[in-house]
């Protein structure tokens, strides 16, 4: 008996051994060597794996750069960073312009009333797809926080008061994850501009004037008096509803006088100089009343 399990453990290690040795072998033939750059990339990236650059994660952005440099971007670490990843891997970095995230909707609950009531599971996903919305607007911000819970730098927030999403400036990254998280498309990213300043049209309703107006105060309504006042040809309207193009737009804020509903709006400008005209007014109404009424001098007389 002794004999039959001394035999049995002999041939199980020997089994063993000869399956470690197998698997040796074939780890050695089929070994893939690991370019020690991608460590050092990797180093260099911020590790928020945000997905902003088109890949997974840091690690395999990390891995594309080493294979090939041209054209990558690390949108949350923006120029500084794919300078440090040049120089790990001797080459030159191309400047790209940084993003910054914009919200496209300007219905706030006191410009969309409500016309009913969502009572299903609190994600913009799933509300935007088996439900139109709690208002007249279809196109809307559905308002339930799916972009801030993807925002891994808390650069965007819900303000329960308007019920809209509001970006932080200076946390945006322009990594784009609300951007892909917003089931409405109403999160843009564009060029960020020098002290943050942007004009865009707030809206993306396309229904016709009168209906987009009804559903909310502060649509666009197409009528293109904006477009026709850009003197750069900056904005286009299409399917009802305008657009600034921010390669094009000179941010001379023409547009955000002549838009009759607010639909444009401007953000992180100094206040607006009152009109020479406007300003002339209350010295002009002054000046008049000071002056004789020869009428009324000649009733007197």
């Amino acid at each position: 008996m002794d004999n039959v399990i001394v035999i049995s453990i002999l041939i199980l290690g020997g089994i063993a051994i000869l399956a470690a040795v197998i698997l040796y072998v074939i780890a050695r033939k089929f070994k893939v060597e690991e370019d020690p750059r991608i460590d050092q990339v990797a180093e260099c990236l911020p590790g928020a794996n945000c997905g902003g650059c088109g890949y997974a994660g840091c690690r395999n952005f990390a891995e594309a750069c080493v294979k090939d440099f041209n054209g990558k971007v690390c949108t949350a670490g923006g120029n500084d960073v794919m300078k440090k990843v040049a120089e790990v891997l001797g080459v030159e970095a191309v400047a790209a312009d940084a993003k910054i995230a914009v919200v496209r909707c300007r219905g706030s609950k006191d410009c969309r009333p409500k016309t009913s009531n969502y009572e299903g599971a609190k994600t913009c996903a799933i509300a935007s797809a088996t439900y139109g919305g709690e208002t007249g607007c279809s196109f809307g911000c559905i308002g339930l926080g799916d972009c801030e819970s993807v925002c891994q730098f808390g650069a965007i927030k819900i303000n329960h008061e308007t019920g809209l999403p509001e970006v932080n400036d200076e946390k945006c990254t322009g990594c784009g994850a609300c951007v892909k998280a917003c089931p409405k498309v109403v999160i843009e990213l564009r060029k960020k501009a020098p002290k943050f300043r942007k004009v865009f049209v707030s809206c993306i309703n396309k229904d016709k004037g009168a209906v987009a107006k009804k559903a909310c105060s502060s649509a666009c309504i197409g009528c293109g008096k904006c477009a026709k006042t850009c003197p750069f040809e900056a904005i286009t309207v299409e399917n009802n509803v305008a657009y600034i193009d921010f390669n094009k737009c000179k941010m001379c804020r023409k547009c955000v006088e002549q838009c009759p509903t607010g639909a444009i709006k401007e953000e992180n400008f100094p206040p607006r100089k009152p009109k020479t005209e406007d300003a002339a007014a209350p010295a002009k109404a002054e000046q008049t009343a000071a002056q004789p009424n020869p009428e009324k001098k000649s009733e007197n007389q």
